[in-house]
C-alpha cells in the first residue's frame, strides 16, 4: 500500500475522532442550552485564561466536580493530554459514573499511547451506558489503529451501528469497517 494512502486514512481517522469529540461536546452544550464550542476558533490565550480561572476555582473548591470536568475539557482542547487526564481523574474520583468524562479521558490516554487504559475507559463508559456510541467509536479506533485487533474493532463498530444505524457517524463507521476489511487501515 502506498504511504500516501496510509497517511490519508490515518488523517481521516484522526479527524473523525476529533469530530466525534467535538460532536459530543456540542451535544452536551445543546442539552444545557449553551452555545456549541468550536475549539479551532478559540485563541490559545483564551484557553490559558480559562485554565487559570478553573485552576484557581478547584484550588478553592477541590470537590467542585464540574470545575474539574471543565478544566479537563480545556486541557483536552488546548492539546495538553497529561493535564487533561489528571483533571478528569479528579472529576472521576468525585463521581466515577460519567461515561462522557471516561470517554474523553480515554481519548487522552490514546493520545499519549496508553492504549490499554484507553480501552479500559471506553469499556467502562460502555458498561455505564451501553448506548454510548462515542465510546464505541473510539474503542474501534484504538483496536484497529493502535492495537491491530481488527476483530475487536469490528465488534465495537458493529455495536455502534446497531445503536445508530443511520446518519453521518454510521456512514463513517461503515467506511472505516470497509477500509479495515479491505486492507486499507
Amino acid at each position: 500500500m502506498k504511504k500516501e494512502t496510509i497517511l490519508l486514512v490515518v488523517v481521516a481517522l484522526v479527524a473523525g475522532v476529533l469530530g466525534g469529540v467535538i460532536f459530543t461536546n456540542a451535544k452536551k452544550d445543546q442539552a444545557t442550552g449553551g452555545q456549541a464550542f468550536n475549539p479551532a476558533s478559540a485563541p490559545a490565550a483564551d484557553y490559558q485564561q480559562k485554565i487559570q480561572t478553573l485552576e484557581a476555582l478547584v484550588s478553592r473548591e477541590p470537590n467542585n466536580r464540574q470545575a474539574w470536568v471543565q478544566l479537563g475539557h480545556n486541557f483536552f482542547d488546548s492539546g495538553n493530554p497529561m493535564k487533561a487526564i489528571e483533571a478528569y481523574d479528579k472529576a472521576l474520583a468525585l463521581d466515577g459514573n460519567d461515561p462522557d468524562v471516561l470517554t474523553d479521558q480515554g481519548v487522552m490516554y490514546r493520545r499519549i499511547g496508553w492504549f490499554d487504559k484507553s480501552i479500559a475507559n471506553f469499556k467502562k463508559a460502555n458498561e455505564l451506558n451501553p448506548r454510548h456510541v462515542n465510546a464505541l467509536f473510539n474503542m474501534g479506533i484504538v483496536y484497529n489503529q493502535d492495537l491491530g485487533d481488527k476483530v475487536k474493532a469490528k465488534e465495537a463498530w458493529t455495536r455502534y451501528l446497531e445503536i445508530t444505524p443511520s446518519g453521518q457517524g454510521a456512514d463513517k463507521v461503515r467506511t472505516m469497517i470497509d477500509h479495515m476489511e479491505n486492507g486499507h487501515g
